[in-house]
């Protein structure tokens, strides 16, 4: 009879990789209480595969939707309408799911076996397209000047608010979260500033003309609403976004997530001053016999030494609002620490700022469904390097986390 049985994916089974989905065993029904496994595949550009599943029983008329029904068990337990996504996992130990080319997919086939043994019995199955660029946003390469960005038009003449977004120190031009904030409506200019091209991968000084550079392009764009522009960073690129808007004119708005409120790893050279990095010793780095994972959270001195204080970022001076988010499972940076010495040195001179923090979370929070990765490569350091997070928990930080960036930069902005 073939498959009878039909997954359905509502309302649509192509979508963007930030929006939920309904996921539904539709067609013929099961039985009542019936046993099923669901499991979800994902091929990633590498070629490495990451997979999660669950196992379900069927209502008492044979129905199965993910929104409601609870999972018994497998890669988690309990009502998860999204679950078989964030609980993604690949075989291979410490892979980051990440996604290299913007144009294309992830595929998630979906599918549903009989009973919660082995998957043998294949019921039925769907593909779930998960994209990253909406409907005629446009990518734009951008090599002008030093610039080494790629720039995302939402449709329309707009104006739309813009943004500035960058990563953290494993370098390389990241595109997936300015893509996605493009589809949600900003001008988004996706910036590389280390180990990328002729980019060095450690460079002995970062230079805020470069920075300066990538504002007045994005600000000369016609697109972009005359008001001012955000920015927002991930870990290293955090202190960044939060220089850029001390420093530059022009920025109404910041957000740093997992980062710090002095400057890190690399001195900052402005016009007649430069910002030294704050001190710390590699020989503080711990690695763990069994795992060979580098914990990295000690490698700084302390922050409250005023030894140190030359390396804070005078974020008091700027005109830009501020939002900080962080995980108190973060086991790469003191990131909730060093965030709440920021926002008191902010409410002492009585600026207005927003701080986040997450319990369960990791330090790589981001957009919403891509699955925890609590250890990867670190592309500089060379180094296997834990992150932190608990499933569940650093899943639904990221989805607050994202309602809060954007809802934050269209009040502002």
């Amino acid at each position: 009879a073939g498959m009878a049985v039909q997954v359905a994916v509502l309302p649509s089974p192509r979508c963007l990789f930030d929006d939920p989905v309904q996921i539904r065993v539709a067609g013929t029904p099961l039985l009542p209480q019936q046993a099923v496994t669901l499991r979800a595949s994902l091929v990633d550009e590498s070629g490495e595969l990451f997979q999660a599943h669950a196992h379900y029983r069927a209502g008492s008329s044979g129905e199965l939707d993910l929104s409601c029904s609870p999972a018994l068990g497998g890669s988690y337990s309990g009502v998860e309408p999204m679950g078989l996504l964030w609980s993604l996992k690949s075989e291979a130990p410490y892979k980051r799911l990440a996604k290299r080319n913007v144009l294309t997919p992830f595929c998630v086939d979906l599918e549903v076996y009989e009973g919660h043994g082995d998957m043998n019995r294949l019921l039925g199955k769907c593909t779930n397209e998960r994209w990253f660029l909406g409907e005629g946003v446009k990518r734009i390469s951008v090599r002008e000047g030093r610039l080494k960005a790629t720039l995302f038009l939402p449709p329309g003449p707009g104006p739309f608010p813009g943004l500035i977004d960058l990563y953290g120190s494993g370098g390389g031009l990241v595109e997936y979260r300015a893509s996605l904030l493009a589809s949600r409506g900003f001008v988004t200019l996706a910036l590389a500033y280390m180990a990328f091209e002729d980019l060095p991968a450690m460079p002995q000084v970062l230079e805020l003309d470069y920075f300066e550079e990538a504002v007045n392009f994005l600000r000369k764009q016609q697109q972009v609403k005359d008001t001012g522009i955000g920015v927002l960073g991930l870990s290293k690129g955090a202190d960044l976004a939060l220089s850029v808007a001390t420093f530059l004119p022009g920025i109404k708005a910041a957000v740093s997530i997992s980062g710090s409120g002095f400057n890190s790893f690399i001195p900052l050279r402005g016009n007649g001053f430069t910002i030294p990095a704050h001190p710390y010793d590699l020989g503080r780095m711990k690695t763990n016999a069994e795992s060979g994972l580098v914990d990295f959270s000690d490698v700084l001195d302390d922050h409250r030494d005023p030894a140190t204080w030359e390396c804070r970022i005078p974020m008091e001076r700027s005109l830009a609002k501020f939002l900080f988010l962080s995980g108190l499972d973060d086991t790469n940076w003191k990131s909730d620490l060093y965030c709440q010495d920021a926002v008191q040195r902010l409410q002492q001179y009585g600026r207005e700022v927003e701080f986040f923090s997450y319990s369960g979370a990791g330090h790589l929070l981001e957009p919403p469904y891509l699955p925890l990765c609590q250890a990867s490569i670190h592309r500089v350091l060379g180094e296997f390097v834990s992150w932190g997070g608990q499933w569940r928990e650093h899943a639904k930080a990221q989805e607050d986390a994202w309602h809060r960036i954007q809802a934050f930069f269209w009040q502002h902005l």
